[in-house]
């Protein structure tokens, strides 16, 4: 079959760009063909896998979506395909990865200036085109907590639901080369042999709450904060300025901004500590990542995958309503325990049962299956 892959921007370092490109590969590998339609492409073009670029035009971020949509659209109708997988929100999807939160949920905690916006109209309108009764999109969900959310704004009938289990990467952490991590990570940065190092992994400076880690490093005890370095991996939006906030806290030589880097997998295997204080994380593929590398984490309770983190004792999960001085005071005890406690241990050896029980490739499997298929709206 012929599969069309439509998301708007694709980045190496991205999550669900990565959940892209990962479930693209897994479709050619059963044999099927797919072309991705997309506004960006930065890094390398993939065998077997046609990447057809677009340009956006407009000046504002919605108006070049509706750009993108509009080409994407007319390319799948000129083109033909057998199934229509969308990645961002937008008409016409016979699937769509549901990879953030629900629109509608979050901005009803707005204030209600912000739904005058052309912004607000755009944004809730490709949502309701997903995931509203008069849609017939099937969506792969990464957890069954918002499944009930999307229902109660859109009334979305249960059965267009698919609940997929979270891609375990054993393959990604038992291919790495023999080597020292530690030993790594403190030589890549120049930082001193018993560095304590904790690493935030996303690209949305306040979404995935960095502040909130240099908030918690900046509270910690003189003596214990002069052996920790935050280590930020990411492509953050230019208007965060990590360096200013960290200098506002007095911690500018403790972090470090690494920006996007394709050896996440040899930075959780040397580091110390993950921290994932997100506001807002439908799933949070991260933390299988850290669980997998063996990495205790500290997350908030929002990630849909903080759940794994309990089971697994892998580390600790902040409640919400989210506290700072709950999460300085957690991430004080988690430090001064890390010699004796097993979290790592714990994490890996759940996720290894966890991939035991997993069928290859769901996603994949559900895209080629006989879900309904809706014509593209012109």
């Amino acid at each position: 079959m012929k599969f069309a892959f439509l998301i708007f921007k694709y980045f190496p370092y991205g999550g669900v760009q990565r959940d892209m490109l990962r479930i693209a590969r897994d479709c050619v590998a059963l044999g099927h063909e797919v072309t991705i339609f997309t506004g960006e492409w930065r890094g390398d073009l993939q065998q077997d896998i046609t990447v057809n670029l677009l340009k956006a035009s407009g000046w504002l971020n919605h108006h070049r979506h509706q750009s993108l949509i509009r080409q994407m659209q007319q390319a799948v109708q000129q083109q033909g395909f057998d199934r229509v997988v969308g990645f961002n929100r937008m008409p016409g999807l016979d699937i769509y990865f549901a990879a953030d939160p629900c629109y509608a949920e979050r901005m009803s905690h707005e204030p209600w200036f912000k739904k005058l916006s052309g912004r607000y109209r755009f944004f809730s309108a490709m949502e309701n085109a997903v995931f509203g009764k008069q849609a017939f999109t099937h969506i792969l969900l990464l957890n069954q907590h918002d499944q009930a959310i999307f229902q109660r704004w859109y009334g979305t009938e249960s059965t267009r639901f698919h609940l997929i289990p979270p891609n375990i990467p054993l393959e990604r952490f038992s291919s790495l080369p023999v080597q020292d991590y530690r030993v790594y990570v403190r030589q890549a940065f120049n930082l001193p042999d018993d560095a304590i190092v904790l690493l935030t992994v996303g690209s949305a400076f306040v979404r995935k709450g960095v502040d909130r880690a240099i908030d918690a490093l900046s509270s910690l005890p003189a003596a214990l904060k002069q052996r920790c370095w935050l280590l930020a991996v990411g492509e953050f939006e230019s208007s965060s300025n990590m360096k200013v906030y960290a200098e506002q806290h007095g911690v500018a030589d403790r972090c470090i901004e690494a920006g996007g880097r394709p050896d996440i997998p040899a930075l959780m295997s040397g580091c110390d500590l993950l921290i994932h204080a997100a506001r807002s994380e439908l799933a949070g593929i991260v933390l299988i990542e850290a669980m997998t590398a063996g990495l205790p984490l500290l997350v908030t309770e929002v990630c849909g995958y903080a759940g794994y983190v309990i089971a697994a004792q892998a580390g600790e999960v902040l409640p919400e309503p989210f506290s700072q001085a709950a999460m300085n005071h957690t991430l004080q005890e988690m430090l001064e325990h890390l010699p004796t406690q097993n979290w790592g241990r714990h994490a890996q050896a759940f996720v290894h049962k966890m991939a035991e029980t997993q069928v290859d490739a769901p996603e994949a499997r559900v895209i080629e299956s006989g879900v309904a298929r809706q014509n593209l709206l012109s």
